[in-house]
C-alpha cells in the first residue's frame, strides 16, 4: 500500500470538468493537487479511436451552441486550437426518411408528420405543466406508425429545440459543428492540461496525474473517507491518497453505481451521522450548532417531535438518536442520494461501419437520413462521414437508451447483421458487406455507466442543486451539476470552472463553516 503525502486537493476524474477544475485551481495558486483517472487517458466521455483510417469520436462528437451573441467557451477553445470541424445541418433529415421497402416518404407527408409530432410534443408538455398545477389534461396520443415513431425518436432523443427552448441554443446559438480532427476532441483537454501539468510532445508526464495504465487499477477510486480533518481516497490497486478537499467529477452513472463507497455514507445511505440539506443559507456566519438548530426549525422537527434546540454542538449530538429514528427525519436525510437516483442517464451509442465503397446518396442535404421501423429507435438515425472525411466510406448509426443497452449486450457480429439488414431495406440487396464495425459500450463501462445526464423538461432544478451541493470536504462537479447546460461538453467545462467556493475554502476563509455545519453535520467522524 502506497501512502502519498497530503495534497491540498484531489480531483477524481480527468474528463472536461476535472481538467477544467485543475486549470482554475492552478491559475489561483493551488498547484498541490493529485488527479485520479480510472481510464488510461484523460477525456472521460470525450474519446477518439482510429477507425477505417480516420479519427472518430466514440463519445461527445459535436460542439453544440455556436453562432449566438454569447460565445460558447468550448467553441472558443476549438478556434484557438485550430480544431477542424464541420457544420451539421439537420434540417433536411426529415425529408430523407426511408420506409422498409426503400422508398423515401414524400416531402409533404414527412412535413405533415413532423408538424404533427411537434404539436403533439407541445401538447404533452402543457399536459405535464397542468398536472403539476393540479389540473388534469388528457395527454396526446402516442405515436404508432413507423414514420411517427421515427420522428418522435428524432425530436426527443436528440433534443431538437422545436418543442422547448434549450439553454444551449438560446444562450450560444443554434448551430452545431462536428469535430473532424485527427487529434480528436480530446485535443482541447490536452491544451487545457498544458497550462498546469508538465507535458512534452503532446504527452502528459506530470506525476500528479494518475492514469489507469497497464490494467493495474491505478487511479480507480473505490473508497472516499471524509471528515472535518480532511479526506482519504483509496484506489483499487491499494494506494491511499490524503488531501484537504476532494473535487468529485465522476459521471452521474458512476454516482448511481457502487463503484465508489463513501465513509461516512452520503445523506440517504445507512449512516450514524446526519446530513443536513442546504436551505439557501450558505456557509456565511452560521456555525455547526446554529445551523443545525435553525434547520430543525425549518424542517419542523422541533415542533413535530417535541424536540428542543439546545444551542450547543454537544446538545445537537444528543438529538441524533431521536432524529435518525423518526420518519420525518429519514425522509429529509435522503436528499443527496434521492437526487442522484432521480437523474436519468442517457445512453447514446454511435455505431461506425466501414464499407469498400459508398452506395448511399451524398451531396447537399443528404448527410443525415432516417429509417422508419415498427420498433422505435431501431437503427433510426444515420449519418455518412463524407463531409467530415471525404472518401472514408464510413456510415454512423445512432442508438439510444434501451436499444443501446440491448446492442451492448450482444456480439458485434449480431449488431452488424442487424445493421446490414436495415441498410439493405433502404438501399437494396446489393449493398456490400461492411468490412469493419466499431461499437462503443458506454453503459457497460464501469467508469462511465452511460453517456450523459438527462433531467426532466419540467423541473425546478432542485435535483441539480442537491446533486452539486458539497458534502463536507467533497465538492461535486461534472455536466450533471450544470443547471443550464447539463448533457453538453460546455456544461462540464463550465461546471469545472465553477470552483470559487472551493478556492475560498482552500484559502481558509470559509472552511470551518462549510465543514462543520452548512452541508454536513457528522456526530461520528471517521478520525
Amino acid at each position: 500500500m502506497d501512502s502519498s503525502s497530503r495534497s491540498s486537493v484531489i480531483i477524481i476524474g480527468a474528463g472536461v470538468s476535472g481538467i477544467s477544475a485543475g486549470k482554475v485551481l492552478a491559475e489561483n495558486g493551488i498547484e498541490d493537487m493529485v488527479i485520479l483517472e480510472a481510464s488510461d487517458c484523460i477525456g472521460g466521455r470525450i474519446r477518439k479511436e482510429n477507425f477505417g483510417g480516420v479519427s472518430v469520436e466514440l463519445g461527445a462528437g459535436w460542439i453544440a451552441g455556436v453562432g449566438g451573441k454569447v460565445p460558447n467557451p468550448v467553441w472558443e477553445l476549438a478556434s484557438q486550437s485550430g480544431l477542424r470541424t464541420c457544420f451539421s445541418d439537420y434540417s433536411n433529415a426529415r425529408y430523407n426518411i426511408y420506409d422498409r421497402s426503400g422508398k423515401i416518404f414524400p416531402s409533404g407527408v414527412a412535413a405533415d408528420s413532423y408538424k404533427k409530432a411537434v404539436d403533439s410534443a407541445i401538447e404533452n408538455l402543457k399536459s405535464l405543466e397542468a398536472n403539476i398545477d393540479g389540473e388534469v389534461i388528457e395527454p396526446p396520443c402516442s405515436p404508432k406508425t413507423p414514420i411517427e415513431l421515427a420522428i418522435d425518436f428524432i425530436l426527443h432523443d436528440f433534443e431538437m429545440a422545436e418543442v422547448e427552448p434549450i439553454s444551449t441554443y438560446v444562450d450560444f446559438g443554434e448551430r452545431e459543428f462536428l469535430v473532424a480532427d485527427e487529434r480528436g476532441y480530446e485535443h482541447l483537454l490536452y491544451k487545457m492540461a498544458e497550462n498546469f501539468l508538465f507535458t512534452s510532445e503532446g504527452k502528459i508526464l506530470d506525476n500528479r496525474l494518475k492514469l489507469n495504465k497497464n490494467l493495474i487499477s491505478v487511479g480507480v477510486v473505490r473508497e472516499l473517507q471524509h471528515s472535518r480533518n480532511g479526506v482519504v481516497v483509496k484506489t483499487e490497486d491499494g494506494c491511499v491518497y490524503e488531501a484537504n478537499y476532494v473535487i468529485l467529477s465522476a459521471s452521474i452513472g458512476v454516482l448511481q453505481s457502487d463503484l465508489i463507497s463513501f465513509r461516512p455514507p452520503l445523506p440517504g445511505e445507512p449512516t450514524l451521522g446526519i446530513g443536513i440539506r442546504p436551505w439557501g443559507m450558505g456557509p456565511w456566519g452560521i456555525g455547526a450548532a446554529g445551523f443545525f438548530n435553525l434547520s430543525l426549525d425549518i424542517l419542523g422537527f422541533s415542533k413535530y417531535h417535541g424536540l428542543q434546540p439546545t444551542g450547543s454542538l454537544m446538545g445537537c449530538c444528543s438529538l441524533v438518536a431521536q432524529l435518525v429514528d423518526s420518519p420525518r427525519a429519514s425522509e429529509q436525510l435522503r436528499w443527496k442520494t434521492e437526487a442522484i437516483e432521480k437523474c436519468d442517464v442517457m445512453v447514446y451509442t454511435k455505431i461506425f461501419l466501414k464499407f469498400p465503397y459508398k452506395f448511399w446518396p451524398c451531396g447537399p442535404g443528404k448527410e443525415f437520413f432516417i429509417y422508419a421501423h415498427e420498433r422505435r429507435g431501431y437503427y433510426t438515425f444515420w449519418q455518412h462521414m463524407e463531409n467530415a472525411y471525404p472518401g472514408s466510406n464510413i456510415l454512423v448509426v445512432t442508438l439510444t437508451n434501451e436499444e443501446s443497452k440491448r446492442v451492448e449486450a450482444q456480439s458485434d457480429e449480431e449488431t452488424l447483421e442487424e445493421a446490414m439488414g436495415v441498410l439493405r431495406d433502404m438501399f437494396g440487396p446489393n449493398v456490400p458487406n461492411a468490412t469493419s464495425i466499431l461499437v462503443p459500450r458506454w453503459w457497460n463501462n464501469r467508469f462511465q455507466r452511460g453517456s450523459y445526464s438527462n433531467y426532466p423538461i419540467i423541473s425546478d432544478n432542485q435535483d441539480v442543486h442537491d446533486i452539486k451541493a458539497p458534502i463536507g470536504r467533497i465538492f461535486f462537479t461534472g455536466e450533471h451539476t450544470s443547471e443550464r447546460f447539463s448533457g453538453y461538453v460546455h456544461g462540464g467545462y463550465l461546471a469545472g470552472e465553477n470552483t470559487e467556493f472551493l478556492l475560498k475554502n482552500c484559502n481558509g476563509t470559509l472552511s470551518e463553516n462549510v465543514v462543520s455545519g452548512s452541508y454536513l453535520f457528522s456526530c461520528f467522524p471517521i478520525d
